[in-house]
C-alpha cells in the first residue's frame, strides 16, 4: 500500500521558508519583492525547458508527471510483513502442497510475490525462478534510473541556466554603464537567475533525484528478500528455518525486539506447561 509521504513537500516547503525568512528579516517586504524578476524566471524555466526537450525523447518527457510523483508517496511494504507472509506460505506449502498456494493468490496484493507465487505453482526450478525475478528487478531498476535521470539533468541543467541570465545581465548592464537607471534592472537579472537556478537545483530537483535513488534500493532489497522467500517456499524448507533466514534482512533494532518476543513467548509456554 502506497501513502502520501509528506516529508517531501514539508522539506521544499520549509526551504523556501527558511529562504523568505532571511530575505523579509534583512529587507522587509520591499526588499523582498526585489528578489522577484519576471525576466530571471523566464530565462531559467525557459532555458531548462528548452534543454530537456534537446536532451530526452517526448515520450521521456511525457512521462515526467509520475515520475515526480513518486518523490510525493512512499511504499509501507515492511521486511516483517514479507518474513510473516512467506513463514505463512511455507506452513501451507509443507501442509497442503505447492498447489494450494494458488489460493494464496487472491489475498496478496505485491505483483512480484504474486510473480513467484506463479512460477513456484507451475513447477519451476529455483535456479529458474531466481533467475526470472532477477531479471524483473534488473528491467525495474533500468526504468527507475531512465525516469530519475529526467530529474538530475534538471538538476544540473538549471544552476547553468542561471550562470547563462547571470551573463546576459551583466552584458546589459556593461551596455548601459552611462544610463543609472538601468543598472538596477541589469543587475537584477544578473544575480536573481544565478539564485533561482541554484535554488530549484539543491532544494528541488537533486534532493527529489536522491530520495527517488533511495526508494529503488528499498525496493530492490524488499525484492531480493521476497525471492529468498519464494525459493524457499519451493525448496520445500521448514518454516522456522525460513523465518529465521529472513530474519536476518531485518534491522538490528527489529531482529533484537523479535527476539526478545519470542523468548517472552517461550517463557510463557514453559509456565503453561509446567
Amino acid at each position: 500500500m502506497r501513502k502520501r509521504d509528506i516529508l517531501t513537500p514539508f522539506g521544499i516547503t520549509l526551504g523556501f521558508i527558511m529562504i523568505m525568512l532571511a530575505i523579509l528579516w534583512n529587507g522587509g517586504t520591499e526588499g523582498a519583492a526585489s528578489f522577484v524578476d519576471v525576466a530571471s524566471i523566464f530565462i531559467v524555466i525557459g532555458g531548462l525547458v528548452a534543454s530537456m526537450l534537446i536532451t530526452f525523447k517526448i515520450e521521456q518527457i511525457k512521462t515526467a508527471n509520475s515520475v515526480l510523483k513518486e518523490a510525493f508517496v512512499k511504499n509501507n511494504q515492511q521486511v516483517s510483513d514479507v518474513i510473516d507472509l512467506f513463514t505463512h506460505l511455507s506452513q501451507r506449502a509443507r501442509r497442503e502442497g505447492l498447489l494450494a498456494l494458488e489460493n494464496e493468490l487472491e489475498v496478496v496484493e505485491d505483483p512480484f510475490i504474486k510473480k513467484g507465487i506463479h512460477l513456484v505453482v507451475d513447477g519451476m526450478d529455483p535456479e529458474v525462478i531466481s533467475d526470472i525475478m532477477k531479471a524483473e528487478i534488473t528491467a525495474m531498476e533500468d526504468r527507475h534510473y531512465r525516469g530519475r535521470l529526467l530529474i538530475e539533468k534538471a538538476a544540473e541543467y538549471a544552476p547553468a541556466w542561471g550562470m547563462i541570465g547571470t551573463l546576459v545581465g551583466l552584458v546589459l548592464m556593461l551596455n548601459t554603464l552611462d544610463d543609472p537607471d538601468t543598472l538596477g534592472p541589469a543587475m537584477a537579472v544578473a544575480l536573481l537567475t544565478t539564485l533561482y537556478g541554484t535554488v530549484l537545483a539543491n532544494l528541488v530537483f537533486t534532493p527529489m533525484a536522491s530520495k527517488l535513488e533511495n526508494k529503488t534500493e528499498e525496493e530492490i532489497f524488499i525484492k531480493e528478500i521476497i525471492i529468498e522467500g519464494v525459493i524457499g517456499v519451493q525448496s520445500g524448507q521448514n518454516p522456522r528455518i525460513l523465518e529465521e533466514k529472513l530474519s536476518a534482512f531485518l534491522p538490528k533494532e527489529k531482529l533484537k525486539k523479535q527476539q526478545e518476543a519470542e523468548e517472552d513467548s517461550a517463557q510463557v509456554e514453559s509456565v503453561h506447561e509446567a
